[in-house]
């Protein structure tokens, strides 16, 4: 999902809408509504709790238990759409916001959390009776009017003031993530926990929903947001108020919300797939020739992958000082400098955020420990693509990765065992593509590129994990491959590479 130079989201549905008030301490109120969106509706996309009737009602789990994030997402109850309202000002300017989210009880609730961290609270409510909020860290823990019955759809609606200048800061890749600024406006970067500092959720890579979003902007200022762009309404002061779909339900880590002066560039990729790019006014031309090769690596992937997975895509052009692409699903994120310098190093974060919707987006996680299945698999297709089109070569590459191995796992833990601090570290990059790369060694390219088809496709909209791509291989392969790939994702020691007998690990330094 995240790649830097030196380390390179059927069921029924769920609405969210935004709009400030004056702050009320800790309890809030807050009466009024917005007309349920469309909905989406299948099991694919998991629920937690209890389905036992007539329960007697309990607190919904304060988080899913990931056991490196024990309180991101939450329990009881499952998410079938979030509405997003914002009435954007200016940049570093806080906005009114509204979020509706429309849920069905997995058991019988007394009180439920959100994940929701900083900006101004000012109203709760649910099913349009105020409800009691209370601020715990990063949970809003909501007690309701009356207790929600198991199986039972309700609506949150949460009122409050957005914070644009929320960030959060990491030692790893991700370095600084929440609301980033830019010249006149904002662009997300809500990976891991990010997506909290911008609107109430159910915040774990696993949990996903549909998101509609409406962001009304100033005059000449434009709003960019994952999926197709709805409608687009000129109001009677000028202003515009903009509206996405999803389209697909999507975690609420890659989930974009991106404000300012922006040019809308429009493409078609393989088979008519809808491609647009938002640029800044002032990069479209400099940015022109690297945005231009985007139905180069759809086709490229697809051929490797099978066909990109979601309607539409495009890159947003991220001016902004840092120095991270990201995939936000439909739309990666790239940085304006990536695509005004060298083409090697460009097309390597075009490809590998472009990955991540086979891999990390459409495939998601089941736990933050299986990062080296997203990160992993996008690195491996970045390494080969640029292998076969000029750039470094891929043996090379993992040979130097093979080299360090041993001490990344000293320092970072193995590929499938990272720590929290750890998480988006160099062994989730290189790291994890030496497994594929040993995979492949051991099982030959064709049988190789069975098993990443079948991965990708037979979990197309739905969550899996480590142990889910071990049975996966080893089905598609006709042979175990637990012994071989369990040493490779837990073990201490690097496991020899097969066919490189001449390969070494350099010595672990404390």
């Amino acid at each position: 999902m995240i790649r830097t130079a030196a380390c390179g989201l059927r069921l029924r549905h769920v609405v969210l809408v935004l709009a400030g008030v004056a702050a009320i301490g800790g309890t809030a109120v807050f009466v009024g509504g917005l007309p349920d969106a469309g909905q989406r509706s299948g099991p694919r996309y998991g629920s937690q709790g209890n389905h036992a009737p007539d329960a007697v009602p309990t607190p919904g789990a304060r988080g899913i238990g990931d056991p490196l994030a024990p309180l991101d997402g939450n329990g009881g109850y499952t998410v079938r759409r979030y509405t997003l309202d914002f009435d954007w000002r200016a940049p570093r300017t806080p906005f009114p916001a509204r979020v509706a989210i429309r849920a069905t009880a997995t058991q019988a609730l007394s009180r439920f959390d959100l994940d929701f961290a900083g900006n101004t609270l000012h109203t709760v409510t649910v099913d349009g009776l105020p409800a009691r909020a209370e601020r715990d860290g990063d949970e809003l823990v909501v007690t309701p009017a009356r207790p929600i019955p198991n199986g039972r759809t309700f609506t949150v609606r949460v009122a409050y003031t957005a914070d644009p200048t929320q960030q959060r800061h990491r030692s790893d890749a991700i370095r600084t993530y929440g609301w980033i600024p830019t010249s006149d406006g904002t662009l997300l970067y809500a990976q891991p926990d990010g997506a909290r500092m911008v609107f109430p959720a159910n915040d774990h890579p696993s949990l996903r929903a549909p998101v509609t979003f409406h962001v009304t902007t100033p005059p000449g200022v434009s709003a960019v947001a994952n999926g197709r762009l709805v409608e687009k309404v000129r109001q009677s002061d000028g202003r515009v108020r903009w509206t996405y779909d999803s389209e697909e339900p999507v975690a609420a880590q890659l989930v974009q919300l991106a404000i300012g002066r922006f040019t809308f560039v429009d493409g078609t990729g393989p088979r008519g797939l809808p491609v647009r790019d938002a640029v800044p006014d002032g990069l479209v031309g400099d940015t022109e020739d690297y945005r231009a090769l985007t139905p180069d690596h759809l086709a490229w992937l697809e051929r490797r992958l099978g066909p990109y997975p979601f309607r539409r895509y495009g890159v947003l052009v991220g001016d902004t000082d840092l120095p991270v692409a990201l995939e936000t699903q439909s739309l990666s994120v790239v940085p304006s400098a990536d695509l005004l310098g060298d083409r090697a190093d460009a097309e390597r974060d075009l490809v590998h955020e472009l990955t991540h919707h086979w891999t990390g987006d459409s495939v998601a996680i089941r736990r933050w420990s299986d990062l080296w299945l997203s990160e992993g698999h996008a690195r491996f297709y970045e390494r080969l693509y640029s292998d076969e089109h000029g750039g470094p070569d891929m043996e090379d590459a993992m040979r130097a990765a093979y080299k360090q191995h041993d001490q990344w796992r000293h320092d970072q833990g193995a590929p499938a065992e990272p720590t929290g601090p750890t998480l988006f570290k160099v062994m989730r990059y290189d790291g994890s593509a030496l497994v594929l790369y040993a995979l492949r060694e051991k099982v030959g390219k064709e049988t190789f590129e069975r098993i990443e088809r079948t991965w990708v496709t037979r979990y197309q909209g739905r969550t899996a994990g480590t142990r889910d791509f071990m049975r996966l291989a080893s089905e598609v392969a006709g042979q175990d491959l637990t012994p071989f790939l369990t040493p490779w994702l837990y073990g201490a020691h690097t496991p020899p590479m097969p066919g490189h007998p001449d390969w070494e690990v350099d010595p672990v330094e404390e």
